[in-house]
């Protein structure tokens, strides 16, 4: 059965939960930056950017069971975000995610935070090489690329 659909407005709220939980469990630990990820990077703001209308919303696709339990937005063939909720990973959403925006939208490279040596496991398994590029983003974000 195919959980992986469109995204649509009703979504938004979801989503932001989903991009706020995971920057929070997964990169906070690394940046430590209170300001950034207890002010700025908020719900709300995260929602306001995948209202109705909206680029981020007509490149983002979500995970659906009856639940929304993970999200990828794909820009071109960049794989500019995936992310599952931490209660359902390692279930199969994030490769299910992944395939389907590698085969069905395209995605071919992406940027993973440095230090997020599981995400950069992850994608390795499924294809993903790291090649060597890097760059910060905010000027002290250390990203790497990977590729297919």
């Amino acid at each position: 059965m195919n959980y992986i659909r469109k995204a649509t407005p009703a979504d938004a709220g979801r989503i932001a939960e989903l991009i706020v939980t995971n920057y929070r469990v997964n990169f906070y630990p690394f940046l430590k930056t209170d300001e950034f990820f207890f002010d700025e990077l908020n719900v709300l703001d995260t929602a306001a950017e995948y209202a109705a209308g909206s680029e981020a919303l007509a490149e983002t696709i979500v995970y659906d069971d009856g639940i929304v339990k993970g999200m990828a937005r794909v820009q071109g063939d960049l794989l500019d975000k995936l992310y599952v909720e931490p209660a359902f990973q390692n279930s199969g959403i994030g490769a299910a995610l992944l395939t389907y925006a590698v085969e069905e939208l395209g995605a071919n490279w992406l940027w993973a935070l440095q230090y997020n040596t599981r995400g950069i496991a992850f994608y390795e398994r499924h294809g993903f090489a790291l090649t060597g590029e890097k760059m910060f983003e905010d000027d002290w974000v250390p990203l790497l690329k990977m590729s297919r």
